[in-house]
């Protein structure tokens, strides 16, 4: 399975909804309340991403106090500013050194979910790119590429196809590599040449799309996103719950599944719930393995339940412990459980609806956690199906 990164262009000023933006960048618009990149980057980071770029421009100072450095689902970000405005083209010069050879750009104003883990999976060669396409509601003009058509998979002009971008695109680091650091449009100027030279392939998606950069637009999404985006969570516990615990569990091939632990997770994915896992992780801080043992494991959850079709939302551990020998992690903390700071954060980073959602572990902690975070508890019966498949029937 591919692992790459992601841009994300957040460097626009927004200028047709400026006055609603209470000096804030385009990006960090309120829905409900979320920010509109909350919204972009959870819905990002389920897919094998190895990083996040977030290139930000107009105000970008705000962007980077609030997302670099920042992780979401352990998935690293960083953020750059552009020195002067580059364009959604020119924004790119900026990473062409630091990304992986195969990568995903999002622009920083629309929201598109569609599956990424099946756009990571398509084979370009060196000269070619990608593009998702949704529908064209409401623009009428060719900037930005909103009137476009497929011809053999091939992306087409055509002033009669009612499909247009959709504001995804999977690029081949050859594409950018002698990009200067001057205003050039990533749609009007690169993808558009690249069209007519039949070097872009595409795909039209049914999809949940919506865009925030019209008043209009703005709006409707103002509604759509944050109900949309308001589901139930199933909160975790990892060693004893989901895998067997063996004790300071951290090395792949000591990671054994539960049975059927695939088979209802599976169930959960399908019906678009969260998937969080929370969990206590004092083996770090008692030294019996580090911090990267502890990540290179769950980049291999994560690839391994994306392949049986179930994405992990979130993931929040506690490395903590009072008699702990590391001494960063050796302290009292809220976040280890039966504390319940790890849930209480999930919380404020995702739109849950809180009363249809549940947590399920196999200690008193786990219980006790629930509790603190009102959250309805159900105690293991042997292993997740039979604790879940009422609910998840």
């Amino acid at each position: 399975m591919k692992k790459i990164d992601v841009v994300i262009l957040a460097g626009g000023k927004g200028s047709r909804i400026k006055k609603f933006l209470k000096n804030k960048p385009k990006p960090l618009a309120k829905f409900g309340n979320f920010f509109f990149l909350d919204y972009l980057l959870n819905n990002i980071a389920k897919y094998p991403i190895r990083k996040i770029f977030i290139i930000a421009g107009y105000k970008g100072n705000q962007i980077f106090k609030t997302y670099n450095k920042k992780e979401i689902n352990l998935v690293p970000i960083q953020v750059l500013i552009e020195k002067k405005p580059l364009g959604t083209g020119g924004a790119l010069s900026i990473i062409k050194k630091k990304i992986s050879q195969q990568f995903i750009v999002l622009n920083g104003d629309s929201i598109f979910d569609i599956d990424i883990n099946k756009i990571i999976n398509i084979k370009l060669n060196m000269k070619q790119s990608f593009m998702a396409l949704t529908k064209n509601t409401n623009y009428k003009s060719n900037k930005k590429l909103s009137n476009l058509n497929l011809n053999s998979n091939y992306i087409v002009k055509s002033n009669s196809s009612n499909f247009m971008n959709g504001g995804i695109y999977f690029l081949n680091k050859n594409l950018i590599k002698n990009l200067k650091k001057k205003f050039i449009s990533l749609e009007d100027d690169i993808l558009s040449k690249e069209i007519d030279k039949r070097n872009v392939i595409g795909k039209y998606f049914n999809s949940f799309f919506i865009d925030v950069g019209t008043p209009k637009n703005l709006k409707i999404a103002k509604k759509k996103i944050p109900k949309y985006f308001k589901k139930p969570a199933l909160f975790l516990d990892r060693d004893g719950t989901i895998n067997i615990d063996n004790g300071y569990t951290h090395k792949i091939k000591d990671f054994k599944l539960i049975k059927n632990t695939l088979k209802i997770l599976r169930r959960v994915s399908k019906k678009g719930h969260y998937i969080f896992i929370v969990t206590n992780q004092a083996g770090i801080a008692k030294g019996k393995f580090k911090l990267k043992d502890f990540y290179k494991l769950h980049d291999y959850i994560k690839k391994k339940f994306i392949k049986n079709k179930i994405y992990i939302n979130d993931v929040k551990f506690s490395p903590f412990h009072p008699k702990g020998k590391v001494i960063r992690f050796k302290k009292k903390s809220s976040c280890r459980k039966p504390g319940n700071l790890m849930i209480e954060s999930l919380k404020k980073r995702w739109n849950i609806n809180q009363n249809k959602s549940y947590m399920v572990g196999d200690k008193i902690s786990d219980f006790k956690a629930a509790k603190k975070s009102n959250i309805k508890f159900l105690n293991l019966n042997k292993n997740l199906f039979l604790t879940l498949k009422k609910i998840y029937s």
